[in-house]
Parts: structure tokens; C-alpha cells; sequence
């Protein structure tokens, strides 16, 4: 049965690309009736972040991606990527699923490859290799370890380990032929063995690295296919070496292209959002989110482009996922996100909404309002908003209990402040004699337009002032729209003060 991992490092949160890399295995998985695990790879002590396992499983909840086996969060805690108390738990019969916790199956392998002889301890110091690097790098020769250690007899390096030197292993890599990789993303990709050094598979720390552990755990674990991003490609022939070495089956290999910003560099923190986390904040939906990061590299063809995560697992292929760098675009993204927002439930919305208008400061103003008030003040954003967020702050006027604007935004382009504020004056007459039952957004359509082409104004004379005075922004929902969700009292009070404004 096929089995696909993401193992991402507990260095942060969850950047957008690896959530691409997991979005994959795990829709690969799907497709074939397989499983998907989730592994972490603890291994660099250094760089390990307090709380960023939990952000990192609640990331993968939030996204709708199943974590079938490994390591995983209990149900209900920690389904808030604000929260990072979550209970984690491992789940399966081949754990532990935390590297730091497998420690002595590491041992065994490493020992097993010394007793091979395809590994051997290496005793060199940072300073002499720190001298071997500066001299390759001098005379422009391929840097790398050079073997000063790899013919130490075994007996003596075994007894200088036991008086208590400092040591790391490393795996003896053949220097000669070329390694092939058969990747499902690029097809055949050769390496020169005679370029590929030692690599360290045991620190001084006791740790083992990054290749030693991944090789030993996809093995152990079962999996059947490796998906993760380009930049292991190169490392790749020294995974290959190791299945070599232990006799095991090689996985298949698929190596994900880079994802790029719009001036086609790496996606970073310096230059915008990397994280699931930063694109939840600002209000994307995860539905969106897990579309447009689909379509990174990816395209079933055909003109649809709204795709759920039940449909992405049956359409998902890697026949069809592509080699260079993809862009990501925000636009795009924001695209995605709007097009969700207009789609969804009006009620549902408003649940989203809440932690947003508590962000605003609105809660007590909201937890005032019932309901269906509020779905109708939502739906005055909900066709142009891109983010929860930005529907959140495009409707604070509607709670704002004076707004501040300058008054030229109350003159149309055509008309003299004069001219603006004796036609809201006239307005304003008007609008006091309307009933309070028939103040609703269709009559107030029809009975305004009417009046305005009775006296014989245009349309933007009377709108524009009428939309400033209800709103205070340039751009905002229409005037009737607003004055219908505002009720009359409010509404009239606003263009009274916008007529002392002017």
C-alpha cells in the first residue's frame, strides 16, 4: 500500500511551502488508497522552536489535511492556530514518530555500517576543517570533506572513542561511476559519486543528521514514496547510498519546485507572509488557501479553477506537476479567497468573523446587534472583500459612533461645496418623509432616482455626498445599501452632520 510522509522540522511555523509539500504527499495518498503520516524531525537541537510541533499539527487540521498516522493533536485542542497547548499524541504501530525519541534504532544502523565498514568515526576538529574548506576554496577546488579519517583503523578509532575523544561518523560515499536518480517530477537526474563527500551521520552531540535519520525512519516507517522540495535533490544520492548500504528498498523520489515570489526570489519572511499562520491572521480561508497552493506547480487542466480538497484528492497526479519555480501570487491568492467569501453561507461568515471584530474592537458593539443584523451588515462587504479582515475594517463605519473625514470627500468631481451641501440639505428633506416601513434598500432605489430625475440632477450629485456622508470613506458599499443596514434614524443623523461639515 502506498504511504506518504511530511516530516517537517519543529524550526517555526509552518511556511507555505512546506504546507505545499504536505498538501501533496497527503492528496497523493489519497488518490491510491494510501496513508499519510506525519513525522517529526527533530534532530537539529539548536534551531528547535517551544510550541512549533503544536502550530504546526494545528496548520495541518486548519488546512483539512487527515493525519492518518504519527504524530498528531487530540481531537478538539488546538485547532486554533493561536493556540499551541494542544495535547500531542503519536498514533501507530511503527513510533516512536518524534526523531529525538528514536535514538537507539539510529545507534544500530550506525553501528551496523561501522561493522560494514560503509562508515568509519572521524575525529577531525572544526579548526582543521574549517583549514581544509579555506584552502579548497583558495585554489578552487570542490569543497567537502577529504577523507583524512576514512582509513583510521577500526580497532583505533574505537579505542580513542572509548578514552573519551570527541567524535562524529561519517558514511563512506564509492568515488567512483554516477548516481541516477529517478525522480517522478524530473525524470533521470545523474550525480558524480566523486563530487559527493563523506557526509556526517552521527554529530558529536549523539544526534544523528538529518540523512541518517530520514533514510532509517521512511524505511522503518514504510513509506513508498518520498515527495518533499528540490532543495533535498542533492542530498537524494546519499539517501540512495544509505538504502544501498542497509540492503533496503529505495522509495520512490519526488522533488517539488521552489516556490517564488513575483520577483522570482525565495519566498522569506523579508519580503511579506510565509507562514499558514500569517495568511490565517489576516482572514484567508483555509478552503482558498489549500486551492490556490494546489495550483503551485500543479494544473489538472481544463478552464476550472475552484477545486475542494475532496475533488483535489481524486484529480491530484504527478504526471502533471511541473518543473520550474512557481510563482506566488498574492493577487491570485486574494482571487481565491474572494471567491470563497462570496460563496459561503452568510451565517457561517459571521462565525468566522467574530475573532475579527474582536481584534477591531467592535465585540461590544457586535454582542449589541442580533444576528440577522449583522449577516445584513456582512453582506455590504462580502462581494468585494478579499480577506476576513478586510471585511472586518471596510464595515467599522457602520459601528462607528462619529466619523472622521475631510469634508472635500463629500463634493462630487462635478459640483462646488455649495452645491453639495444644499443638495444634501434637499436630500435630507426628502429622505425625513419617507415612512420607517418602507425604508429598505429596493424602495429607497426607486423613490431616490425618481426624485433625482425630477429635479432634474444626475446621479452622481446626490450619490456621492449621500455615500460619504453614510460612510466616510471614498470606497464603500453603495449608499442604499448602508442607509437600509444604518435604519433611518442613523442614517439621517449622518447626513446632518455632513451638511455642518461642508
Amino acid at each position: 500500500m502506498i504511504k506518504t510522509r511530511f516530516a517537517p522540522s519543529p524550526t517555526g511555523f509552518l511556511h507555505v511551502g512546506a504546507l505545499r509539500s504536505a498538501l501533496y504527499a497527503y492528496l497523493f495518498a489519497k488518490k491510491n488508497g494510501g496513508t499519510f503520516l506525519l513525522r517529526i524531525e527533530d534532530t537539529d537541537r539548536e534551531r528547535f522552536v517551544e510550541g512549533a510541533v503544536e502550530n504546526m499539527v494545528s496548520a495541518l487540521h486548519w488546512s483539512g489535511i487527515t493525519i492518518d498516522e504519527g504524530v498528531d493533536m487530540e481531537e478538539g485542542t488546538g485547532l486554533d492556530l493561536s493556540v499551541t497547548n494542544g495535547k500531542i499524541i503519536q498514533k501507530g504501530n511503527n513510533g516512536p514518530y518524534i526523531q529525538s525519541e528514536r535514538l537507539e534504532i539510529y545507534k544500530k544502523y550506525i553501528d551496523q555500517l561501522i561493522e560494514q565498514g560503509d562508515a568509519y568515526y572521524c575525529f577531525c576538529t572544526k579548526d582543521r576543517l574549517k583549514e581544509v574548506r579555506e584552502y579548497q576554496e583558495l585554489n578552487k577546488l570542490p569543497t567537502g570533506y577529504d577523507g583524512h579519517c576514512r582509513d583510521l583503523d577500526v580497532n583505533e578509532a574505537k579505542r580513542r572513542v572509548e578514552a573519551g575523544e570527541e567524535y562524529v561518523v561519517r558514511m563512506k560515499m564509492q568515488k567512483e561511476g554516477i548516481t541516477i536518480v529517478e525522480d517522478m517530477v524530473r525524470g533521470k537526474v545523474e550525480f558524480q559519486n566523486q563530487l559527493i563527500d563523506d557526509q556526517v551521520i552521527l554529530k558529536a552531540d549523539g544526534f544523528p543528521t538529518y540523512h541518517m535519520a530520514v533514510v532509517v525512519d521512511d524505511h522503518e516507517m514504510g513509506i513508498t514514496h518520498v515527495i518533499r522540495g528540490e532543495e533535498w535533490l542533492p542530498s537524494t544520492p546519499k539517501h540512495i547510498a544509505l538504502y544501498n548500504m542497509l540492503g533496503w528498498e529505495l522509495p520512490k523520489f519526488a522533488h517539488l519546485s521552489m516556490l517564488v515570489n513575483e520577483q522570482k526570489q525565495k519566498l522569506s519572511k523579508r519580503h511579506g507572509d510565509v507562514s499558514v499562520e500569517d495568511f490565517k491572521e489576516k482572514g484567508y480561508l483555509p478552503e482558498a488557501m489549500v486551492n490556490f497552493i494546489a495550483f503551485l506547480g500543479w494544473n489538472p487542466g481544463g478552464e476550472k479553477e475552484i477545486f475542494s480538497l475532496s475533488e483535489l484528492e481524486k484529480e491530484f497526479d504527478f504526471a502533471k506537476v511541473h518543473k520550474p519555480a512557481a510563482v506566488f501570487n498574492r493577487e491570485k491568492l486574494d482571487w481565491y479567497n474572494r471567491e470563497y467569501i462570496k460563496g459561503m453561507d452568510t451565517s457561517e461568515l459571521l462565525k468566522l468573523c467574530m475573532p475579527f471584530f474582536i481584534n477591531a474592537g467592535l465585540l461590544e458593539d457586535v454582542q449589541e446587534k442580533n444576528d440577522t443584523w449583522l449577516m445584513n451588515v456582512i453582506d455590504l462587504e462580502k462581494e468585494r472583500a478579499s480577506t476576513l479582515m478586510e471585511l472586518v475594517d471596510g464595515l467599522s463605519f457602520i459601528f462607528a459612533k462619529k466619523l472622521a473625514y475631510d469634508s472635500e470627500l463629500l463634493v462630487w468631481k462635478k459640483s462646488t461645496s455649495e452645491e453639495s451641501k444644499e443638495r444634501l440639505q434637499l436630500l435630507l428633506e426628502f429622505l425625513q418623509n419617507i415612512e420607517e416601513g418602507d425604508w429598505s434598500k429596493g424602495n429607497l432605489e426607486e423613490v431616490v432616482f425618481s426624485w433625482i430625475k425630477e429635479k432634474g440632477f444626475g446621479n452622481g450629485d446626490i450619490l456621492w455626498p449621500m455615500r460619504v456622508s453614510l460612510s466616510g470613506q471614498k470606497n464603500s458599499p453603495g449608499p442604499f445599501e448602508i442607509a437600509t443596514v444604518l435604519g433611518k434614524e442613523e442614517s439621517l443623523t449622518r447626513i446632518k452632520k455632513a451638511i455642518e461639515l461642508i
